[in-house]
């Protein structure tokens, strides 16, 4: 039986060693604390970690996150469902350590002050922004993308090059929008902010997304609590996986209406009807560029369209764990793959792509949206990202560092893709041709036959060899592929040329 909050549990609670393991009761309860939780979907306790605590209605809710699961099964739980009749491990305390010079003596504040300010530093840390109907972008701002697809569950986080512009004088600091508050006030009001390190500046930041990847670079960027509860998108009801910096008052509604064309969003379901009756696009606003019996993609330049744009970055972090969400998307191009009816274009899923990548790369980030997973989706968008190269006559790849699921995914894909080569090919080839052929870069090549284990030595020379197991497998996907059926692009349907940009369009606009 679960023991009732006592009101004076407050008074006279002794002391807890944090990091040792006792009984706990509601009062002691506190952020970091681990405890078991009954799980839902395995019927048993599992040992997980308090994020947040909040009380509604009267009744305190805590937001946990299994241990060895996933974020996106992180939820809220009420009282009833933690086990609080055994121990719970408290939370550990930081340790704070000293830095010493080289006489021995520690170094006071106002040194390591000093030698912190000998860079000169051109603004504050940026966190997430938060793009609102009808709002001008800040002029200093960054897109970054990362991505995640999972086509299963395709998940790509990724790298953004581009040339960026002066910043402005190093003695001016930059005005934070209102949305930028909105987007902190969110994270602090649940109790889960990190204070960002006084060294980080936005110089700083930049520095990182154009030398490591647009990961998350900065730990303060990332909430590990879900803010939307659930969003409705159509006839689909979708519970968001992860954090999104949506507009701090929509994390108090209980779901949150998008528009499926336009994808602006709204609180109210009255709201959201009187804007469907006023609504007049039907289709991503872009160059429809492909069509079949089943799918089309239109092409859209965030330059010309940077609402529509920032409001489809904003849907996709809801889903995407470490994408870093700046406000400038006018590098970037987005694919949009979308299936046709009656009542217009619905959103399937997207992939981005830098105008000008230094990189080469094809992919910036890309998503399947989840109500549309699991149906080949996610490979018809890679699939299509490559056929965009081959007209370019270039050698793409996603960027990079891929995550796990990702590089799963992209794994399955270059497996078919080289396999069904390989089979067509009628005598020797060579590792090139076959980068050429598929407009793969080779080392996404030898990375795809050293992981099937087809690369043998051989006489001195390492020659390309297709195994049992391998061929087993294909004839096994062959067979499930006469059941389910699979989805395939037509090349000669595509009706695109590579865009030709000048410096100022695929430049940031500072």
């Amino acid at each position: 039986m679960v023991p009732a909050r006592d009101a004076s549990a407050d008074v006279g609670t002794p002391d807890i060693q944090m990091g040792e393991r006792s009984i706990a009761t509601i009062a002691t309860l506190c952020v970091g604390v681990k405890i078991y939780v009954f799980h839902d979907n395995s019927k048993e306790h599992r040992w997980a970690e308090i994020l947040s605590i909040q009380t509604k209605k009267g009744k305190p809710s805590y937001y946990v996150h299994y241990d060895e699961f996933n974020k996106r099964l992180d939820e809220w739980v009420s009282v009833d469902r933690l086990d609080l009749s055994r121990e719970v491990e408290w939370p550990r305390p930081e340790k704070v350590t000293k830095k010493t010079e080289k006489n021995g003596k520690a170094s006071t504040p106002r040194d390591s002050t000093s030698r912190a300010q000998k860079r000169p530093r051109r603004g504050d840390s940026l966190g997430p922004g938060t793009p609102t109907l009808g709002q001008k972008a800040p002029k200093k701002s960054r897109n970054a993308s990362n991505a995640q697809e999972n086509d299963d569950s395709l998940v790509i986080q990724s790298e953004t090059v581009g040339d960026v512009g002066s910043p402005g004088p190093e003695d001016e600091e930059p005005d934070l929008s209102p949305t930028v508050a909105a987007a902190r006030a969110a994270v602090a009001k649940q109790g889960n902010a990190i204070q960002a390190p006084d060294t980080f500046s936005k110089e700083h930041e930049i520095e990182k997304l154009r030398t490591s990847g647009s990961m998350t670079q900065s730990a303060h960027e990332i909430s590990r609590v879900r803010n939307l509860s659930k969003i409705q998108m159509g006839k689909y009801e979708v519970e968001p996986w992860y954090f999104s910096p949506y507009p701090i008052e929509y994390t108090e509604e209980d779901t949150v209406y998008i528009c499926e064309f336009c994808l602006s969003y709204f609180g109210e379901a009255r709201r959201f009807e009187r804007h469907r009756g006023k609504c007049t696009l039907f289709h991503p606003p872009g160059n429809e560029i492909y069509r079949d019996a089943t799918v089309s993609f239109f092409e859209i330049d965030g330059r010309r369209q940077r609402t529509w744009c920032r409001n489809l970055c904003l849907l996709s972090k809801c889903f995407l764990d470490h994408k870093t969400l700046y406000y400038d998307v006018d590098p970037f191009l987005f694919y949009c793959m979308t299936t046709r009816d009656e009542y217009g274009c619905h959103l399937i899923g997207y992939f981005s792509k830098e105008k000008e990548s230094a990189e080469g790369y094809n992919v910036a980030c890309i998503l399947t949206l989840p109500q549309y997973q699991r149906h080949g989706y996610g490979k018809l968008l890679i699939a299509f990202s490559y056929e965009l190269s081959k007209r370019e006559g270039k050698l793409g790849s996603p960027e990079k560092p891929l995550s796990d699921l990702g590089l799963l995914s992209y794994r399955a894909f270059w497996q078919e893709t080289i396999v069904d080569l390989l089979l067509s090919v009628k005598g020797e080839t060579t590792i090139d041709e076959l980068a050429g052929w598929c407009a793969m870069t080779t080392q996404d090549v030898i990375h795809t036959l050293q992981n099937l284990n087809m690369l043998k030595y051989y006489k001195g020379q390492h020659v390309i060899c297709l195994t049992d197991a391998i061929l087993a497998q294909k004839e096994k996907q062959r067979e499930k592929q006469k059941i389910k059926g699979k989805r395939v692009l037509d090349s000669e349907l595509l009706q695109w040329k590579p865009p030709v940009f000048n410096a100022a369009n695929r430049t940031w606009n500072w």
